[in-house]
């Protein structure tokens, strides 16, 4: 293995994942009942072997901080480090990260360049299970300067994605950035050596996508970093396909990139289905988190059909079906939860002191086709399941996107509410 140095994009806004990024960036939007975003690209590293990894923050970092903080120590015995690189002024520079390429170019004195032999520069808010090695054997093999991992899609997804136009021997010649239904983009299709080269079976014409995943030698990185250019996939990539060797890696695994609330609800759902596309619950690959040491969950005189239950829960005379239940929730009796992903509490309430209802979901209450953030608050008898099917709401103790409701962090929903 070459010496390699990982760069994991932290540092995003996150405005499409509103209202859960009001408080957190989208790499510590918590996912799966228990994991965060950033535990996918950094465990996949773990497991690659890759053992200097760098994530950069800005917005909202103090969550993804403590986080990191408490699951990644370094670990002295075989010196793997995942080390925190805030936006910080300089007397050189007083001007916070204006994108992804902005970010990795002014920490470059970090990343001890004179160390590294190749960078890889991963995305925080994606989910999938990938071993690096490959894409970076391939790297390698090619003599590339640059290589752009890519997936393949349908024509009807090419509007989501930036596509690579890629030669029989996986040289990228263009780039396109989402480009319209309207468009000829008949020179964008995956050429049949390709499909040979990477085994897709698939029959019908497809496309590739960048996954936000790049491989670069050092001098070429620190060289596209020389001028203004704010972001990697719109003016990074274009740029270093006019001046160097760049190729594209088709990834045929599964991928989903977690960057609006419909993709991060249907995802979540995804994860409690019988014959889901992706799972945590896997010897090879797995996925790492936090160490928290609660205790098991409670769960009594209840039914659960196709449900994700972490730890630490109380469940009682309850019925949960096609939903992700999040670490401490608790949810009382007469309670029907359908299709929905309740994040979960940062806290056991043992005492209650306030005098406002008790810390998660009351008796009686139908709650579908919804989003519970942290720590909520929700009484007896409500109801949230959108009948009207409105698609875009603000009521400042509830939302609604994409016609799924969402109820942020801490809010309180009073008894007999009908959403």
């Amino acid at each position: 293995m070459k010496k390699v140095t990982t760069l994991i994009m932290g540092g995003g806004q996150g405005r499409r994942l509103s209202p859960l990024t009001n408080y957190r960036s989208k790499p510590a939007v918590p996912i799966g009942g228990k994991y965060r975003l950033v535990d996918i690209p950094i465990s996949n590293c773990i497991n690659s072997g890759l053992k200097r990894i760098f994530v950069l923050t800005q917005f909202n970092s103090t969550s993804l901080h403590r986080h990191i903080h408490r699951t990644y120590p370094y670990e002295p015995f075989n010196q793997t480090s995942v080390e925190l690189l805030a936006a910080e002024q300089t007397l050189s520079n007083s001007d916070w990260f204006q994108g992804t390429a902005d970010a990795v170019r002014k920490h470059l004195p970090h990343y001890h360049i004179d160390e590294t032999e190749t960078f890889l520069i991963l995305s925080g808010d994606h989910l999938y299970r990938m071993d690096y090695n490959d894409i970076l054997r391939f790297h390698e093999e090619k003599n590339a300067d640059v290589t752009i991992a890519t997936i393949p899609v349908l024509k009807r997804e090419v509007s989501q994605f930036g596509i690579m136009q890629m030669n029989s021997n996986g040289r990228i010649n263009a780039f396109l950035e989402k480009p319209s239904s309207r468009q000829n983009i008949q020179d964008f299709v995956m050429p049949e050596g390709v499909r040979k080269t990477f085994g897709i079976k698939k029959k019908a014409p497809l496309y590739l996508a960048s996954m936000g995943i790049y491989v670069f030698k050092p001098e070429v990185l620190v060289s596209v970093l020389e001028g203004k250019e704010a972001d990697f996939g719109k003016e990074i990539i274009p740029k270093s396909i006019n001046k160097h060797h760049v190729y594209g890696y088709v990834y045929n695994g599964y991928w989903r990139d977690i960057g609006t609330i419909k993709s991060f609800y249907e995802v979540n759902i995804d994860l409690t289905k019988p014959n889901a596309s992706f799972i945590f619950q896997t010897p090879e690959g797995r996925m790492v988190t936090r160490a928290r040491f609660l205790p098991p969950s409670v769960i009594r005189h209840s039914e659960l059909d196709d449900a994700l239950i972490a730890e630490g829960c109380n469940l009682s005379g309850v019925h949960v079906q096609e939903s992700v239940v999040g670490l401490r929730s608790v949810i009382r009796e007469g309670t029907v939860i359908r299709r929905s992903v309740l994040i979960g509490n940062d806290y056991f309430e043992y005492e209650r002191k306030r005098k406002d209802m008790p810390l998660g979901i009351g008796k009686n209450c139908h709650i579908e086709n919804c989003i519970l953030d942290k720590n909520v608050r929700i009484g007896n008898r409500v109801t949230i399941s959108n009948p009207a099917k409105i698609r875009e709401k603000d009521a400042g103790n509830y939302f609604i996107r994409d016609g799924i409701v969402i109820v942020p962090k801490s809010a309180i929903i009073p008894d007999g509410t009908k959403i």
